[in-house]
């Protein structure tokens, strides 16, 4: 059933069109990738359909009693609201309701259990039953879990810009509209919380609209693709995959057509330089068709970024990092760290939001001083550090005139040297934009005129705090393809699993306490590497468990040796908590897998805590026998 449409919407700014003439609709299972240069409209064709920006012409038409959502890159928020309130904002009752009940909850959790509050927490629970609200009560546990929100009784004010739009994402989850619009959902997500939000939505039963850079996100969630390019919004059947193999269809065509075109082209004008013996009809009417042909607009080629600039030479000495620690309000973020990077390292940084990887190359780059530890820097070092906020950026400087503060001239890879300006065209600053302010460029060209800057300067040493975040996937494959050839070392800290997959070979993870560990390969063999150990300290743990009963056993008087039913007793014990071990990762998959079904929910949790109960039991009686059975 189609749930929304646009017929023939256009959007303008000043005298650059956007898109023009976009006309498709959307189902109720849609799940659409809207991808296109930095600047092509994707963010305001997400606002014209959520309705929050006029088009200037067609319409939007919605299904009368349909619902929509719209997660924007930054969220309005009220600044005095606490969490819980911005969570279940006015959405309808049963949302406050179940803001109401949280409250409750909380506050009898933090304050007295007087019988007052404790009627209140009663009542509340017996409306939510009645109203149905338990499944979007469930369903937001586990959304405020996996997003990493616990204290809910915090101001807005107080939360960084990562922790407000992991609040305004929980309350589009949590509300479940018909249609879900999410613009750059992954930004300030770490690596694990966006395969949860990955799952999530695959499963989500409603129409979904996002804007993304993660690739793999957008391939394993999507099944359609809305590409904005050169003025007009295209659909494909199908997930990125998808997309790019018909993409590379299309170009083929493209360039058959334009040669065939080009060669008829020449053929005409070959004919009309000759001159027509008589002003004959067919003469007159060839005329004419040749000027039309001529006439036609060449079709424009699509516009790509060109990474070509050089990087200076790199000596042996390059960084050394000695017994390096760092803490912030009694939390270690970096503990006793020591490296010495090489000349062709590629190292990806991961680990938990706020778990210090930023710390570390603050550090590296001498902005902050660690509280213990040493760094040296070699003399040839040149380092390049692409930080998070841009700052380096100024509102009120001209585009031109930011790049020219580094160089008015650069060297490219092949030894030719080229101007500012001409660098910036092929960073996509075509002259008009050369001359406009830093302000008026939308999030991605401010990201991308950063890394721009970063990058005349010519590093051997590239630090890059998330750089995916606002970099459109064109813009990523030419930097990924740059980083190929790159003449130094490379540091990026990243939640982008396929830019990590495609541009490292090793990995440092931020664990507790501040302690890093390295893993070989990219993020694909760190997350089989993880896999198993996790795998094997399950064992571990169990087997741990099964002998501290049994060194608990020994404590105790010699105990007597197992009769035959004792015995019969401790082989079914084994069997039964093996197939109760079994049963709990099958509950622990199933609660991810089932997290929209309330009634499935509550049975899995049901299950597991009788379960695990019963395992305690078990393993306790087991350790008891076992001991005896020498």
């Amino acid at each position: 059933m189609n749930i929304l449409s646009l017929e023939n919407v256009g959007k303008n700014y000043g005298v650059k069109p956007l898109f023009e003439n976009a006309t498709f609709g959307i189902e109720e299972s849609d799940k659409i990738g809207i991808i296109g240069a930095n600047g092509s409209g994707k963010t305001t064709l997400l606002k014209v359909i959520a309705g929050t920006e006029t088009p200037d012409t067609g319409k939007v038409v919605r299904t009368q009693g349909k619902t929509l959502a719209y997660l924007a890159q930054n969220p309005t928020i009220d600044e005095n609201a606490t969490v819980l309130e911005t969570i279940f904002a006015a959405s309808g009752g049963v949302m406050r309701l179940i803001r109401d009940y949280e409250k409750a909850c909380h506050d009898l959790a933090t304050g007295d259990a007087n019988q007052k509050l404790l009627e209140k927490v009663s009542a509340l629970q017996h409306e939510l039953e009645m109203s149905g609200g338990w499944e979007i009560e469930t369903n937001a546990r586990i959304v405020l879990d996996r997003l990493g929100i616990y204290d809910t009784s915090a101001q807005m004010k107080t939360l960084s810009g990562g922790q407000r739009k992991r609040v305004a994402l929980a309350h589009e989850l949590i509300f479940k509209p018909d249609i879900l619009i999410l613009d750059e959902p992954t930004n300030h997500l770490d690596a694990d919380t966006i395969e949860w939000l990955e799952d999530y939505l695959k499963r989500y039963t409603g129409a979904l609209l996002l804007v993304t850079h993660d690739r793999y996100f957008l391939d394993r969630v999507t099944n359609r693709i809305f590409e904005i390019d050169r003025g007009g919004v295209q659909a494909f059947a199908g997930n990125y995959a998808y997309y790019l193999e018909k993409k590379e269809e299309q170009e083929a065509n493209r360039h058959v057509e334009n040669h065939k075109r080009e060669q008829l082209i020449k053929k005409e004008l070959a004919w009309l330089r000759r001159g027509a013996k008589a002003r004959t009809r067919k003469s007159k009417h060839r005329i004419n068709a040749a000027y039309d042909l001529m006439a036609q607009p060449k079709e424009r080629a699509k516009s790509e970024i060109d990474i070509a600039i050089g990087a200076q030479r790199l000596g042996s000495k390059i960084i050394e990092l000695r017994d390096i620690s760092k803490s912030y309000d009694g939390r270690r973020l970096v503990d006793d760290f020591s490296y010495l990077l090489k000349r062709d390292d590629r190292i990806g940084i991961i680990g938990a939001n706020g778990a210090g990887k930023t710390t570390l190359l603050e550090i590296i780059t001498r902005r902050i001083k660690p509280d213990a530890g040493e760094i040296e820097i070699g003399q040839t070092v040149k380092i390049g550090y692409y930080d998070q906020e841009s700052r380096a950026l100024d509102d009120e400087q001209r585009v031109i005139d930011y790049i020219r503060e580094t160089a008015e001239y650069v060297t490219t890879v092949d030894g030719n040297q080229i101007t500012a300006g001409q660098m910036l065209e092929k960073f996509l600053f075509p002259p008009a934009a050369q001359y406009s302010l830093i302000a008026n460029l939308s999030g991605g060209e401010r990201r991308r005129l950063y890394l721009l800057k970063i990058l005349m300067d010519t590093p051997n040493v590239l630090l890059l705090d998330e750089p995916t975040n606002d970099l459109d996937i064109p813009t990523l494959i030419a930097l990924e393809e740059y980083l190929d050839d790159f003449a130094g070392a490379l540091v990026v800290v990243s939640h982008d699993r396929y830019f990590l997959d495609r541009t490292i070979d090793s990995i440092f993870k931020f664990a507790d306490a501040g302690k890093i560990r390295e893993y070989a390969g990219d993020y694909s063999a760190y997350l089989e590497i993880a896999e198993r150990e996790e795998t094997e300290q399950s064992k571990i743990r169990a087997s741990a468990k099964i002998n501290n009963g049994a060194v608990n056993e020994k404590e105790k008087s010699k105990p007597l040796k197992l009769s035959f039913k004792e015995k019969r007793e401790l082989e079914s014990l084994e069997t039964r908590v093996g197939e109760a071990e079994t049963r709990l990762a099958e509950i622990a998959a199933e609660l991810t897998l089932f997290a929209s079904d309330a009634y499935k929910v509550n049975g899995l949790f049901t299950e597991q805590q009788q379960l695990t109960e019963r395992l305690d039991k078990d393993m306790e009686r087991w350790a008891e026998l076992s001991e005896r059975d020498v």
